[in-house]
């Protein structure tokens, strides 16, 4: 059994902005900095000495930088497979466009756009690898992982741990919030929603 803490990276100025971000690389700004300290201040003694690894967006990549030197550990591996949703055609525009060009956020048929189910299982995927790659530089029974991803990655990751209970549809993910669950013969169990610094 394996402890993933799944943190939304720290805010952009697209998401400041309200700009659909998807795959493309913004950096974080200096509030997302701040978040990424509070979590990582929150999150300290939490989870023992744990691994932090992150998708490798610059985004998750500097707030799983911080955290890491907040908790007082190594920054460990970034994983292609925890990238944000690709949004094709709506990367980079503003959510008021997004809703007049296609509507409902979750039903939405966008053009180029990753597909939702597609999304789940590339990022229980990658959850896999990570809990593989954990293990093997662990203890099993001591291994915990601060899994530092984006808003829908951690969705569909929270909607297959509760049978597609959380998070309530129109729910906003705030950036640098936590979500742990325990990982355990290739299942994902929730154990506590929504921390916030």
């Amino acid at each position: 059994m394996t402890q993933l803490i799944l943190v939304r990276h720290g805010e952009t100025d697209w998401n400041r902005d309200r700009r659909i971000q998807g795959a493309t690389d913004i950096p974080l700004n200096d509030t997302g900095r701040a978040q990424a300290r509070e979590t990582g201040a929150a999150l300290r003694g939490a989870a023992g000495e744990p691994i932090v690894v992150s998708s490798d967006l610059s985004r998750a990549r500097e707030t799983a930088q911080i955290i890491a030197d907040e908790i007082g550990v190594g920054l460990g591996p970034a994983y292609q497979g925890l990238r944000e949703r690709s949004y094709g055609e709506a990367e980079g525009v503003a959510a008021e466009e997004f809703i007049r060009r296609w509507g409902d956020w979750h039903s939405a048929e966008i053009p180029g756009a990753e597909p939702w189910p597609q999304l789940r299982r590339r990022g229980l995927r990658a959850l896999d690898q990570v809990v593989r790659d954990a293990r093997r530089a662990t203890a099993p029974a001591a291994a915990s992982v601060i899994v530092v991803t984006h808003g829908a990655m951690i969705r569909e990751l929270l909607r297959h741990a509760t049978g597609g209970e959380l998070p309530p549809v129109g729910e906003r993910l705030p950036n640098g919030s936590a979500y742990t669950v325990l990982y355990e013969r290739e299942r994902l169990r929730l154990v506590s929603y929504a921390q916030t610094a």
